[in-house]
């Protein structure tokens, strides 16, 4: 039977296997020629030379829907790697735009902003997308932004019309659509989102009742996921946490500023593929403890920023609830994987969840420290207003960066 289960404070939009792309692409052209959009690809120098990438760029050549494709090239500090990602979207024709983040004219552009008093000292993917949203706002006629990943190893263009479409038709209202979807191959990943994210938002509800930002997180079935869409205005709107808080600190700004019956989720595709990180268990610098670490902060933060007071007493009692909701998890994993001939190493997850679990304490112990944070960028309706002229500015770098590369 297939899933069309609706439940939590958000609308699930399914895949039912019903329809195919060449549907979804006639309705979709439709609903763009008077509802514009801009598509954003978040890609490092490493990526973009990598084979995902190149299958990306030809999944989306001839894409008619998109008014532009804004490439934000990041970890890139050589001329070179702009000239090799020119090269690399040349066939995307004249839609097809590379903000060189690491180039002296973006970078210029930062050092100008931080001279001002805004918080761009941090490179990163936040960094990156909050940058091509100004570059994008130059364009009053794009009224809305998709993103992805550029890492995807079974990219196909369907995954992008099923994320753009709940924006774009005139017959939803809809201002933000985030995507979500099965991560396997012979075994189960998207550790942190199944062995973090989701017992840990059980364990909060638990210990501190029914808050209704817990109860929207939790209604998300992928809330680590990096794919979504997200209307001009609330893009504008939105700050953005500047590391791998991004999709949670999102997510807040989200239920932030608008109501929950304007946000979506939308399965995109049977099964989703990209690189894994290294657990790096014993480096909380490094890897999936990395990546824990900035969700439990900027998670524990929000809280803190809507009013909720956490003592040294909750957090204990909150890594207590959490280790047991995470035991108990693996066990239902372990279960999946067997019905569907899947590996699952239920030591090895017990291993991450308990390490997961040592870094809550010491999260805690940070927002004790400093309850605001800095990481966070302002949001770009700061920026205007300002600096009116940054988007244009923006433009201008991109165009004189193209020129300066023999490319016009």
């Amino acid at each position: 039977m297939a899933d069309f289960f609706q439940n939590g404070l958000i609308t699930t939009l399914h895949d039912l296997r019903a329809t195919n792309s060449a549907y979804l692409e006639h309705v979709l052209l439709d609903a763009t020629r008077h509802f514009r959009m801009g598509l954003i690809l978040p890609v490092t120098a490493a990526d973009m030379r990598a084979t995902p990438f190149a299958r990306i760029v030809e999944e989306l050549r001839g894409e008619e829907f998109l008014t532009e494709i804004v490439v934000t090239l990041g970890v890139a500090p050589s001329p070179d790697d702009y000239r090799d990602c020119l090269r690399h979207v040349r066939s995307l024709g004249t839609k097809a735009h590379i903000l060189w983040c690491d180039g002296p004219r973006v970078q210029a552009i930062y050092k100008t902003l931080i001279e001002a008093g805004l918080n761009l000292q941090t490179p990163g993917k936040g960094r990156s997308v909050w940058t091509a949203y100004g570059y994008l706002a130059a364009d009053p006629k794009i009224k809305a932004y998709a993103l992805h990943d550029c890492d995807i190893v079974n990219y196909h263009r369907e995954l992008l019309l099923r994320l753009c479409l709940p924006i774009a038709h005139p017959s939803f209202d809809f201002h933000f659509c985030k995507a979500y979807y099965a991560r396997f191959t012979d075994r189960l990943h998207g550790r942190v989102s199944r062995l973090l994210v989701t017992p840990l938002l059980k364990a909060l509800i638990h210990c501190l009742g029914s808050d209704q930002f817990l109860l929207f997180l939790d209604s998300f079935r992928y809330p680590l996921s990096g794919e979504f869409a997200i209307t001009a205005d609330l893009a504008r709107s939105n700050r953005i946490p500047g590391d791998w808080g991004l999709e949670i600190g999102t997510l807040a700004e989200v239920f932030r500023n608008i109501s929950v019956k304007r946000v979506c989720q939308v399965d995109i595709c049977p099964q989703y593929e990209h690189k894994h990180q290294s657990p790096s268990l014993e480096d909380p610098s490094l890897g999936l403890l990395k990546m824990a670490t900035d969700i439990l902060i900027n998670l524990f933060r929000t809280l803190a920023a809507m009013g909720m007071t956490l003592h040294e007493e909750h957090y204990a009692t909150i890594r207590s609830a959490y280790l047991r909701n995470t035991q108990d998890a693996i066990r239902q994993y372990a279960a999946d994987a067997i019905m569907n001939g899947l590996q699952l190493d239920r030591h090895e997850e017990e291993v991450i969840s308990e390490t997961f679990a040592r870094q809550i304490i010491p999260a805690g112990a940070a927002i004790r420290r400093d309850a605001t944070g800095t990481n966070e960028i302002p949001n770009w309706a700061r920026v205007l207003s300002a600096f009116p002229d940054m988007p244009d500015r923006l433009r201008a770098a991109v165009q004189e960066d193209r020129q300066e590369a023999g490319q016009v």
